[in-house]
Formats: C-alpha cells, structure tokens, sequence
C-alpha cells in the first residue's frame, strides 16, 4: 500500500476510536475538513512538523506513525543501557535482609556532591554521554549511601541520592527515554521525603512534569506542577530568593504542558505567573540547576510559539533574544533557541533558514541535534522536501544525526 494512503488510513481509524469527526479534528489541528478528507484518502501527505505533533497528540499516536517512514536509523543513547543496569542493581540488598553482612562501601559525601555538579554542570553544558558515563557510579554510590551511611548522615546521603535523581531524569528525558526517566523522577521524590527535604519535593516535581510532557500525559503534568508550585508557596509567608527560582520553574514546566496541549490561554496565564516571579527574582539563577530568570522566561515563549504553528512570533522573540543573559554554561538553553527558530523557520518553508539554524544548534551541540526528538523529526521533515541547491548541507547534517 502507498505509504500516504496508509499514514491516511492510520489518521482514521485513530480518530474514529476517540470519536471525533473530520470536522472536529480538523479544528484541533488548525486545518480545514477537506484538508483532513483529503489527507484519510491518501491525496495528500501530513508534511507540517507542527501538524504532525498535533495530530500525535490528540490522537494519541506516535509521531512516527505520521511519518512515511518509521525510523529504525534513530540514534540510541548508549549510556541508557548502562543507567538501566544500575538503577536495577539493588545493591546491597541482601545486607538490608541480614544486617550482620554488609555489602558495599559508603562513599565520601564531600565526593558525591562534588560528583553530582559536575554532571550536572556537563548537562547543562548538553554533554549527554560523559554524562551517561558518570551517572551508573554515581546511582549505585547514593543508593549504598542513603542505607548504610551512618545514622546522623543518612538524610543527608538521600538528599544526594534525590540530586542524583534528577540529574538521572533530566538526562533521560532529554535523549529520548521518557519512561525509564518517570521511575528516576518518582525515586527522586521517594528520596525528597525520606531527606525531609520540601524543597528537594518540588524540584523533583519540576523534573517530573517535563517527563509527563514527553509520554503525553499533559493534564497529570499540568496537575503535578500547578500542585507543587501552590503549596511551595503556602508553605511560607514570602518565598525566599532560593525557592522564587524552583516556583517560576514549575510554571515554566506548566506553559510546556500547556503548549503540548494546545492550550493558548493556560500558556498566557503561566508565562504571565513565571515573569512576575523572574522579575521579583531581579536575575538569572541556576539554583538546583533550573537556569530560571526572564530569559528562560522567553526561550519557554518561543518554544510554546513554535509548538502553537506562530512561526513569526517565535522568530520575533527567538532573533531578538540575548542569550548572553545566561551563564556560560548553559549551552542546551542557548542550542534550544536555535532548534526552535529552525522549526519555525521551516514551519514558512524556509528551509535553508532552518537548515542554517540546525547547523548553529550542531556547533553549540552535536549531542542535542544527534538525540533530541524534535531535531530528528524536524531533519526528516526538511529531507522529504529536500531541495538540494539551496540545502547542500543537509543530508550531511542528517548523516550526522544518524537519520539517513
């Protein structure tokens, strides 16, 4: 069968599953009824990025299956294997049945923390697979230390293995493994309440709501961070400048789920809470490496823009930012800027524009565009209408990125 008349025929089925008409999913995806009739017949290929996404997510189907082609060429994460294998070790288990056989030794807390910023310093810096080789030492290491460190230290070692955690999540969500980074999010927070931490709480909140974004579980995303942000913020009378950062997080992960849902008013109103927090914030901070402040602040606006289809909007906001805002090593939030004008670039079918800002994206990080999910789909995208006298780059690029 012809591979748009299958994709068309896909389109359908799903939509009569979850009941919709051709009028009221077309509506969903901002296109007209004969657009999508035309589109189930297999008369006309789904070619938008943006529309792509859209009808994945409302008709809860992978994106993959929009697409001519599955990709079986998609780069993997090697280093997933490896933290799979150590969040499944149980280490010491057989100590914790029979105390008097200890297994395993507690390594330094002085050491664990210096270990837990440099990889998250390397995360930030978009470095995924040094990261993935110091985060299997550094879960087995925390998971010892919060059951055999001394009883005083104890919480101590949870806090870490919570900070562990969420390096755990934020690098697993990043490069394409959203379900094995949901167990890292809830261990971090089962860690957060053992370590008393309230704060730790929300932080893991904050990791989870983006993990949620990426299985499409937008409204329990939505709930989990709205929830967190509300009781950190009844928890005192004034937030302190330590906490301001975490809460305009947690918004800023609410205008993701809310941009993924296509919720234009909910995105108003959380950009709108996360500015007032940035601006009672005065700068931009990385405490518990949230990189918050009224930069991110934007790099979230052109993000919902480009998720929205507002390709000049994004592009308005995203050429006028000043990433030299951000600190120095905040190399994926820069790269995320670049990434986000490239889709809407192509979103007006400037594809040399898009081309050129995946290549700025690729100069600042190889890693992000060889293992993010929107590089990969937006690259096939730009090769199905690849152009080549005004593209030479690209198949290279794509090459690079393992699509072709």
């Amino acid at each position: 069968m012809d591979a748009r008349k299958e994709i068309g025929q896909r389109i359908a089925r799903a939509r009569r599953r979850r009941g919709l008409s051709q009028t009221v999913l077309s509506g969903l995806v901002g296109r007209s009824e004969s657009w999508l009739s035309q589109v189930e017949r297999g008369q006309r290929a789904v070619d938008n990025h943006t529309v792509i996404n859209a009808l994945a997510q409302v008709l809860g189907l992978a994106v993959d299956e929009l697409t001519a082609k599955k990709s079986n060429t998609m780069t993997r994460y090697q280093a997933a294997s490896a933290i799979r294998q150590a969040m499944m070790s149980y280490d010491g288990l057989s100590s914790l049945i029979d105390p008097r056989h200890a297994e395993g030794s507690v390594e330094s807390f002085v050491w664990l923390r210096h270990e837990i910023a440099r990889v998250n310093g390397l995360y930030q810096a978009a470095r995924y697979d040094e990261v993935g080789r110091r985060l299997p030492g550094l879960i087995v290491a925390t998971e010892l230390g919060s059951r055999y460190a001394p009883a005083a230290r104890r919480r101590t070692y949870q806090t870490l293995r919570s900070l562990t955690y969420h390096s755990t999540t934020t690098t697993l969500q990043r490069v394409g493994d959203p379900e094995l980074a949901w167990v890292a999010a809830d261990r971090s927070l089962a860690a957060a309440q053992e370590a008393g931490r309230p704060l730790l709480a929300a932080v893991s909140a904050y990791r989870l709501g983006y993990v949620l974004v990426r299985l499409r579980e937008t409204h329990q995303a939505l709930r989990v961070v709205l929830q967190a942000a509300d009781a950190l913020q009844r928890s005192v009378r004034r937030p302190t400048s330590r906490m301001l950062p975490v809460i305009g997080g947690l918004y800023l992960g609410a205008v993701t789920a809310a941009a993924a849902a296509y919720d234009h008013s909910a995105v108003r109103d959380f950009l709108a809470q996360a500015r007032h927090i940035a601006d009672a914030l005065g700068e931009d901070r990385n405490d518990f490496w949230t990189a918050f402040g009224m930069t991110n602040v934007t790099i979230h606006e052109v993000s919902a823009a480009v998720e929205f289809g507002d390709a000049r909007g994004a592009i308005g906001k995203g050429e006028s930012l000043n990433l030299g805002e951000l600190a120095p090593g905040l190399v994926g939030r820069r790269a995320q800027v670049h990434l986000d004008l490239a889709r809407a670039y192509a979103l007006q079918r400037k594809d040399a524009a898009s081309v050129n800002m995946l290549l700025d994206a690729e100069r600042l990080s190889p890693e992000l565009v060889r293992y993010g999910e929107h590089p990969r789909e937006l690259l096939t995208q730009l090769l199905k209408r690849e152009h080549r006298a005004s593209t030479p780059q690209l198949r290279e690029l794509a090459h690079r990125a393992g699509i072709v």
